[in-house]
């Protein structure tokens, strides 16, 4: 509560007991108890009303006083959005939109107090039984959280629920994909037309190629300009070019100029001149006079191209539940060619990670196949006789080295 609240003992003529009362600093709206003290009219009464008063005042300020909230859900949720997301970046407020309405269509709240540790238990487990991963549902519950908070603060609700977060199984890389390979790829730009049609299927295979390319998220793709400052923008000059991205459109909440893949700047030069001007992708949709793509659906028609081309990235050990390639598994597979080429720290720049800890998890460690290639390659080139110990082997019960080489290759070494 904040602290500018302040109980009052106040007399009803209709009122047996000398009555509390403070003004909800969220609605403006009076509250009202009774004090149980008798309205004698007599002083130690009034004072001991007043007694009451200040100890009421005191479990407000401190949170003890859990009164039901009376805030709908629905309020809760118009204030959230224009006062804590509204200056964050454009995806966050989306994503954190569409975790409200999943939750709106699992748990169907009435007021934000109905937003209980228990019912969130039950939206976990629905989550799960939809299929949903560990790191999906930890992100949503990571949301959810965020926003309780924030109306405990304001003073929307008295008290946050406990969220029980789901621990990541031991031995998972957290990744929920994979990267694609270019045979993959090159069977989902074949399946493009028998999912979107014909007539638009250009529009569409140069967005996927375009995040082949590039390696950036789908989102900022759908967002990306040839010709506006203020957006998210290509900046073309050759080996100069880059990307200039705001602070409220980037995940890193950053104004930041940052390198461009060649291969995506070549891409990006085969637009002509005349048509550098408005979005750089603009995936049309299936029938003429449809309003514009949402990121949802732009995603889930990917997934769908994904699906019919038949390329599998995961599959659900305990339900055989297959997830086919998404335009994030795109990305991945960027990350995967160029990690190869750069040192991490170079390659989070490239990827736009946060922390490295994060280029190292999801990009560095798939290389292993290609380093064990490198090794080999470099082995099958040293000299003949040439071998990593310059002594002679030495017997495993002697110090003195030569004498005992063909008992040495006797021994049984695969025990």
């Amino acid at each position: 509560m904040e602290e500018s609240l302040k109980v009052y003992v106040v007399e009803f003529g209709d009122r047996r007991h000398y009555q509390m009362q403070y003004v909800d600093p969220v609605t403006g709206k009076k509250k009202t108890r009774s004090t149980c003290i008798v309205r004698t009219g007599r002083k130690k009464d009034r004072t001991e009303a007043e007694r009451v008063a200040a100890k009421w005042e005191a479990e407000l300020r401190e949170g003890r006083y859990c009164a039901p909230s009376k805030i709908t859900w629905a309020e809760f949720r118009e204030r959230y959005e224009m006062e804590a997301l509204a200056g964050l970046a454009d995806g966050t407020f989306h994503k954190v939109g569409a975790v409200f309405s999943v939750l709106e269509r699992v748990l169907n709240p009435l007021r934000l107090a109905d937003v209980t540790a228990a019912r969130l238990s039950h939206y976990q487990a629905e989550l799960r039984r939809q299929g949903r991963s560990e790191d999906t549902i930890a992100s949503h519950l990571a949301h959810i959280k965020a926003a309780l908070s924030w109306a405990v603060k304001v003073g929307m609700l008295a008290k946050a629920p406990k969220i029980e977060k789901p621990r990541r199984a031991k031995g998972s890389d957290g990744m929920k994909g994979r990267p694609i390979t270019t045979e993959e790829f090159e069977r989902m730009l074949a399946k493009v037309d028998s999912v979107v049609g014909d007539k638009v299927a250009i529009s569409w295979v140069h967005l996927l190629e375009g995040l082949w390319w590039s390696g950036l998220r789908l989102g900022e793709a759908l967002d990306l300009w040839w010709d506006r400052d203020d957006r998210l923008r290509v900046l073309l000059a050759g080996e100069e070019s880059m990307f200039r991205i705001r602070a409220e459109h980037e995940k890193g909440h950053r104004n930041r100029i940052l390198p461009m893949a060649p291969d995506f700047a070549e891409f990006l030069e085969r637009t002509p001149f005349e048509k550098r001007e408005g979005r750089v992708f603009t995936p049309s949709p299936r029938r003429p006079g449809q309003a514009d793509l949402s990121l949802e659906w732009v995603s889930r028609t990917i997934s769908r191209i994904g699906e019919r081309a038949g390329v599998v990235v995961e599959t659900n050990a305990k339900t055989g539940k297959k997830k086919y390639a998404s335009a994030h598994d795109l990305r991945r597979s960027f990350g995967q060619r160029w990690a190869s080429h750069l040192m991490p720290s170079d390659l989070m720049v490239l990827m736009r990670h946060r922390s490295i800890s994060v280029t190292m998890n999801y990009y560095v460690g798939v290389n292993a196949q290609g380093t064990a290639k490198k090794l080999w390659a470099t082995h099958r080139e040293k000299p003949a006789g040439n071998i990593l110990a310059n002594s002679d082997p030495i017997r495993p019960d002697s110090d003195v080295p030569g004498d005992d080489h063909k008992a040495m290759q006797n021994l049984d070494l695969g025990n």
